[in-house]
């Protein structure tokens, strides 16, 4: 493994959770379902609440594209911050949520995720998967550009339980990020994190604009890899988080990503940021 992959990451102890909300009613032709309306206004009151806790680095509310679906992501400076919004602060919130809507699969990542970190989560009754920092690197001293940039984070599953089938999908993805650090210079983040309990992988990139993350799917690592990745895993989910063009959205099509497109909505950074979507 090249030196670049191999470096400690600085994340530090922060948490990070992306996921998606559906609501339980369809709008209609003259507008959103009930249910989507009061998801979207318990989602606000939420990122109010984020405001006003100080280790809360970033809540973001994405809106889905071509789907009534939002889009969630949350950096939490540590476990301790993350247990007691979710146990006190949000308490109410996640109770009203789950009447109104179905969560559908969270990716959360970090460098060691504590067993209360895992229960506190798993009580939401949310579908999660929990990813432990292996390997990867970060571009421009974690400073990319906010306004511009996607944010990619994904999840691949072997085909079956063997270890060895872990090892390979491992090796691929080793093999992407060392291609990609040369090959896509517009790729300033590249992380890959095991999937804790499963035969699994969690992926987060950032991608400094469209354009870039338009070459990765056509002409990069992904056109690369993706066939061989296929013959040992599936991809389980795609969130970007970002504005991303048609064009791209035809071409992870073609390459059958389980994509989810988002829009940013209402969202909060902490001045500064934090390690994890990077500085500011």
């Amino acid at each position: 493994m090249p030196a670049y992959l191999s470096q400690p990451t600085k994340i530090g102890e922060e948490i990070s959770i992306t996921g998606k909300w559906v609501p339980k009613g369809k709008g209609g032709l003259f507008g959103k379902s009930k249910e989507a309306n009061i998801m979207m206004k318990e989602w606000k009151i939420i990122l109010e609440l984020s405001k006003n806790e100080p280790a809360i680095l970033s809540t973001e509310i994405n809106l889905g594209v071509g789907e009534d679906a939002i889009l969630i992501h949350q950096v939490f400076s540590n476990a301790e911050t993350l247990i007691h919004f979710f146990t006190t602060t949000a308490k109410e919130q996640y109770g009203i949520l789950h009447y109104f809507a179905n969560p559908e699969l969270h990716l959360v990542r970090g460098t060691e995720l504590s067993e209360a970190v895992k229960e506190t989560l798993l009580a939401q009754n949310i579908p999660v998967s929990f990813g432990s920092f292996l390997f990867g690197y970060v571009k421009e001293d974690y400073q990319p550009p906010l306004a511009t940039s996607i944010q990619v984070t994904a999840k691949w599953t072997c085909k079956s339980n063997d270890p060895k089938q872990l090892e390979a999908q491992k090796h691929w993805w080793q093999q992407v990020g060392t291609d990609a650090y040369d090959l896509e210079k517009g790729l300033l983040r590249f992380e890959v994190f095991q999937a804790i309990g499963e035969n699994a992988l969690i992926i987060h990139e950032t991608f400094i604009d469209s354009d870039q993350l338009q070459f990765h799917l056509a002409k990069g690592t992904a056109d690369r890899y993706k066939k061989r990745l296929d013959k040992i895993s599936v991809p389980d989910k795609y969130f970007f988080r970002g504005s991303v063009s048609w064009l791209i959205r035809t071409y992870s099509r073609i390459l059958r990503l389980p994509a989810t497109y988002s829009t940013k909505g209402p969202h909060f950074t902490r001045q500064g940021g934090g390690m994890s979507d990077g500085k500011s």
